[in-house]
Formats: structure tokens, sequence, C-alpha cells
């Protein structure tokens, strides 16, 4: 059995070149832990805010000067190839999906987690891309629609960034939580938003969200493009604006609206959340998957070699749900077995 695995190594910040493919040891499982085959995982925007290092306030959990880990990525989908003694709830040859958030280590042909670690089996009608499409965005938007904002059937939500991975599993999910939806996107996702379920969809090179004269419970800004002033003027009176993207303003926002006014700003540091919370939400996805109330939604897909490029173009902040990295071929997947579409749906 080979010893030695193909990964990607980043030694400093920088601009998508600072990413190399070497060859380093793989890594051998614990007694409670598994060795997972990776043959899919993902690039998110937090990958390319990581690794471009110039936000401090990231820096202080990847790294001040260098990054800490060597390896980045979180997302997988895979087969498990080992397992250590005391492991019971996972065999060899289990097909698997997962996140290795808050750490990272998935941009590589092998990688090794505890078993109660956020880890699923894969449906079997679902290819390792697709699998690993599942949940990126939706375990960032099920924490903050669930737990910072208490979603409730028949409020108002505004979704910004609706067609990215985030924003695309927060229609979905707001819609199956009984919420209505109003999504903003730019022209060419508006029939990809109402394909997911958006009951209204604003084109922001067309409208002014913040003068359409409409009110939401919620604004979740799931690409950190609006401010809590700007929001302020679309939330109803107990209205919350939640955004994904970590900043001094919107911390001190958060400090200052939990004691004073109605109005609430929130950040959640979803990759921080309880690994059995994770889980839960993995279970949920694949109920809603099954029922045909969710689906992965795939912009693009690259090879390992081409880590850079996905970078580059997941930059460019146009992705549609997510950037997939095909680590290897899974040469018995039956095409002709995928789920279902979402009814009435098309997906690019």
């Amino acid at each position: 059995m080979n010893s030695m695995m193909k990964a990607v190594v980043q030694t400093k910040y920088g601009s998508p070149d600072v990413l190399q493919i070497q060859e380093m040891a793989k890594p051998v499982p614990q007694a409670n832990e598994v060795l997972i085959k990776i043959y899919a995982t993902t690039v998110e925007t937090t990958d390319t805010i990581f690794r471009g290092g110039k936000d401090f306030s990231a820096r202080l959990a990847t790294g001040i000067r260098k990054p800490k880990a060597a390896v980045p990525g979180s997302e997988f989908a895979g087969e498990i190839e080992a397992v250590g003694e005391e492991v019971t709830r996972f065999k060899v040859g289990d097909r698997v999906f997962g996140t290795a958030a808050p750490n990272v280590g998935a941009h590589a042909e092998y990688i090794c987690l505890p078993e109660d670690s956020a880890i699923a089996h894969k449906p079997a009608n679902l290819s390792y891309e697709e699998a690993v499409s599942i949940h990126p965005g939706a375990l960032t938007a099920l924490p903050n629609l669930i737990g910072a904002a208490n979603i409730q059937r028949g409020q108002k939500i505004l979704i910004i960034g609706a067609s990215g991975s985030i924003g695309a599993s927060a229609v979905q999910l707001a819609k199956h939580f009984g919420a209505h939806v109003t999504g903003v996107c730019s022209t060419p996702n508006v029939e990809l938003v109402k394909s997911l379920g958006a009951d209204r969809v604003i084109d922001y090179k067309q409208e002014d969200y913040t003068q359409s004269g409409d009110t939401y419970d919620i604004v979740f800004d799931s690409v950190g493009k609006s401010s809590f002033s700007q929001a302020k003027r679309v939330l109803k009176p107990e209205g919350i604006y939640l955004t994904t993207v970590i900043s001094p303003t919107i911390l001190r926002q958060m400090m200052w609206t939990s004691k004073f006014g109605s109005q609430k700003a929130k950040i959640v540091f979803a990759g921080l959340r309880p690994t059995a919370e994770k889980n839960d939400y993995l279970t949920l996805l694949l109920e809603l998957l099954e029922a045909g109330q969710f689906r992965p939604l795939i912009d693009r897909c690259y090879p390992l070699e081409q880590i850079a490029e996905a970078h580059r173009y997941v930059e460019t902040g146009r992705k549609k749900g997510n950037v997939v990295i095909t680590i290897a071929r899974d040469t018995s997947f039956d095409k002709r077995a995928h789920l279902p579409e979402l009814a009435g749906t098309h997906h690019q």
C-alpha cells in the first residue's frame, strides 16, 4: 500500500499561486479515527479568505505570520479506507461525506478524522461531487436561520447573495421552514434563484432592495456585501440582521444591539458549532434531500491540479452554488441513478 499522497500545501499567505501540489506522508488513523480516501472536496469563499491572509481577524484563527495548517480545505466526500481499533460507527468501504471544520486538511487524497466528527453516510444515488455539495453552504445557513434567527413559519426573509453556496442553501431551507423568501442576486441568476423556491427575486443591478418598500423579519447577507445600517431600512422593528463575514464593525454592532434597540445584528461562527449539532444538520439535510426539498448545486468542477484556478474563479464572486475539486474518479457510480430534480426546477 502506498504510504504517500498528493496534497495541496500552503506555507505562506498570498495569491492562489501560493497553493502547491506536493507529495506527503499519508496519515495513519489513531484508535478512534477513520482514514478517508477523498474523492471530492470544495473551494469555499472562506478558503480564499484564509489563503489570502488580508483579513487580520481571519489570521487570528489560521496563523498570524503564516498558516498554522499546511493543507487547507474542510469539506470532503470519500470512502473509508481504514479504521482504528476503537471505531464502531463506520467500517472499511463505507462511502461518506462531511466536514473537518473548524479544522482543515481536506484538499488532499486522504484525511484522518475522529469517528465522532461531522460525517454522514453518502446517499447511494448521489455522486461524490454532488454529496460534497450538500452541506458547505447549508452548514452555515442552518445555524443562522435556526440558531441566530429562530426562523418561524410565515416570517419574511431577505437573502442577499441568493445564488451562492450559502445563499442557495438558505433559500431552500427557509422555504422548508415556511418563510416567505425574497432573494437578491445579479441578472444572470434570477431564474436560478426562482427555481430554488424564492417567492420573489430582486435583481440588484436593476433595483435597490432598500428602496423596495418591503420590510422583513430577517435580512441574511450570505456574502458580506451589505451593512447593518443599510439593512435597518428594511428590517421590521424586532428584525434580525445576519451576516457571514466577520469585521470589527459587525462585532461592535452585535455587542451594541445585544443591549440596546429592538433590531439585532448577529454573526454566527458556523465552523465552531458543536460536532453533534453539525451531525443533526447533516441528518436533516439527508431527509430533505430524500423528500425532494433540497438539492445540492454545483457550478464548476476542477481537478486537484487546478486548485489555483478554482480559487481565482471563486474570488470573482460569480459562482453559483459550489465549486468542486475532483480528487479521484468513482468509476462505479451510475449517472442514471441521480435523484430527481426539485419539483419544477432545473439546475445548471
